[in-house]
């Protein structure tokens, strides 16, 4: 045990660090914690009402006088930071992973032999790379030339936003001219790989935003691109799908806690017959009156949104309520220093993706899809050949429905729930079905994943409400020069 001043006590935490047992490590955590009592030169930890020895961990009887011991806030960085270093021995990856991520940016030599001696130990290519990245960033501050030299060299590699940190600090207090060409050598190369990180991260969230906007549109597609039907409520569809994802959260928290991460698979069909079902419900009993009058279905539905909402307010609140990501949705997968995949994202992608080729099959393959096809593009012609014209109306609008319940059950695993969840998505929805093309599921695709990129491009430059209107714009203008929009119906179908 060392007393007396900060940096006599730092040195000899360094010193314990290289060689650290399970007891000094026990120790040092002990202290981050506070669990230190010391009297004279005894040292006591503390674990509940107890005390122990901590060189024999063997229980003790606490000195009444004993006093807390007081750590300076260099102390307590310096505790976490010889703590990160000794979890790099860790037998867990994902420790380790986070010991790296602790370290990086640490400019304290005497950190580098615990360094090294985990980079010789470490086993796992990556973690090894960083770890020779943060090797590096020590080494930057040496008085040695030629570390410095080698320091930026390695460091150049890195796609890490730490790293161009530390090089533009090092930059700044560096004064040998050779240094200093290599320091801003390396710094154009971290940031052009920067640069590529968040290129690829617009991208990623373009897509991700597309692939929200695809689900909310594909239900659309149907309702309004094949029936004609301007569906106002199309957004508290969704919301029913969310808050039916919702329920099914409470119900697996309530009588099946032990299955909870799988409830998201029981409320993707919840959430599309509880949807389907009031998308059926309005069909027969408003909107079958309504068709050809699109003014009237507009206000109808319009109306029929806002009762919808109320509705939701009376039975669970006006407050938005959180559903929970199953633990297989959570983390994300690190491509690039400063690019993350979230695994919530890419798993609303893949479930797009699933439900645009269910329902081309379905549109397309099977005999309701020939039937929607027929009754929409000729009804009186589908009635003489013996098809219920009024049964696959009901059919089709509670499709496209469902389809919107899905798309608030994907909603729900990146936002919170509440009454309004659909109003900021309607518009948009119907942006990318008519940009599309009316009736056309290749447009649709086309139309939701163009408009998500293009805006989270934009976004990057004009900020997210100048990105909005230049978007509206640019649609306006398209629709201008290309009323059909991007794929337009050809042959009898017109």
């Amino acid at each position: 045990m060392t007393f007396g001043e900060t940096e006599t006590r730092v040195d000899a935490l360094n010193k314990a660090a290289v060689n650290a047992d399970e007891q000094t490590l026990a120790f040092i955590q002990a202290m981050s914690d506070d669990a230190v009592k010391i009297k004279g030169d005894k040292v006591f930890v503390i674990r509940g009402d107890k005390a122990f020895d901590p060189l024999t961990g063997a229980e003790t009887a606490l000195a009444a006088d004993a006093e807390d011991l007081i750590n300076p806030n260099l102390m307590r960085a310096e505790l976490d930071n010889a703590l990160a270093a000794l979890k790099l021995f860790s037998k867990d990856e994902k420790t380790r992973r986070d010991a790296i991520k602790t370290l990086a940016g640490e400019n304290d030599e005497a950190r580098l032999p615990l360094i090294e001696k985990a980079y010789a130990l470490e086993t796992v290519a990556q973690l090894k790379n960083q770890l020779e990245l943060v090797r590096a960033g020590i080494w930057l501050s040496s008085t040695d030339k030629a570390k410095r030299l080698d320091a930026a060299a390695q460091l150049s590699a890195s796609n890490n936003p730490n790293t161009k940190t530390v090089l533009l600090a090092r930059l700044a207090s560096e004064s040998d001219a050779d240094v200093k060409v290599a320091l801003q050598a390396a710094l154009a190369k971290v940031e052009a790989s920067l640069a590529w990180g968040d290129k690829l991260g617009a991208i990623f969230s373009g897509i991700s935003l597309g692939s929200i906007l695809l689900l909310v549109a594909l239900g659309l597609a149907i309702t309004y691109g094949l029936m004609g039907v301007i569906n106002m409520a199309h957004g508290e569809l969704m919301m029913i799908g969310a808050y039916a994802t919702y329920v099914v959260q409470g119900l697996f928290q309530k009588y099946f806690p032990g299955a909870f991460d799988w409830y998201l698979l029981a409320a993707v069909p919840v959430a599309f017959l509880a949807s389907a079902l009031m998308g059926a419900a309005l069909e027969r009993s408003v909107i079958r009156y309504l068709y050809g009058r699109p003014l009237e279905t507009l206000l109808a539905t319009w109306g029929i949104s806002l009762m919808l909402q109320q509705l939701v307010r009376s039975i669970f609140g006006a407050q938005n309520v959180g559903v929970e990501n199953p633990v297989w949705m959570s983390g994300g997968v690190q491509v690039l220093g400063n690019l993350s995949l979230p695994y919530n994202r890419l798993v609303i992608v893949a479930f797009a993706c699933g439900v645009l080729l269910a329902m081309a099959w379905l549109i397309g393959k099977t005999r309701l899809g020939l039937f929607v096809r027929g009754v929409t593009q000729n009804r009186p012609i589908a009635a003489c050949m013996g098809v219920n014209t009024a049964r696959i109306d009901t059919y089709a609008f509670a499709l496209g429905s469902g389809i919107a319940g899905l798309a608030g059950c994907a909603l729900s695993q990146v936002g919170n729930v509440g009454p309004d969840l659909g109003q900021g998505y309607i518009v948009d929805a119907f942006m990318v079905v008519v940009l599309g093309g009316v009736g056309q599921l290749a447009g649709t695709v086309y139309a939701a994943m163009g408009l998500g990129i293009l805006n989270k491009f934009l976004e990057g430059w004009t900020g997210a409400v100048l990105a909005k209107i230049a978007v509206l714009v640019f649609i306006i203008i398209f629709i201008q020069k290309r009323p059909q929009g991007i794929f337009a119906m050809k042959g009898r179908e017109v």
